[in-house]
């Protein structure tokens, strides 16, 4: 008996879900929590926004301080 041979390369199969988009090179995940309309910042995006801020506040008198010595 002769084997079946099988195609070099498998087929990929593509996600349509509505959830999933591909934008520039990524996929983003969108979560369904079942009220559309109640769509908010999840805790990590919230935590990222204040380490932003942290380090800009931080950073802004020593910026200050720089410029009017150089100035």
């Amino acid at each position: 008996m002769q084997a079946k041979s099988q195609p070099a390369f498998k087929a990929v199969r593509v996600s349509t879900s509505p959830y999933n988009r591909k934008t520039r090179g990524r996929v983003v995940h969108f979560e369904n929590n079942g009220i559309p309309g109640q769509q908010g910042f999840s805790t990590e995006d919230i935590l990222w926004a204040v380490g932003i801020w942290s380090v800009i506040l931080t950073l802004s008198p020593v910026v200050v301080f720089y410029v009017l010595m150089v100035a």
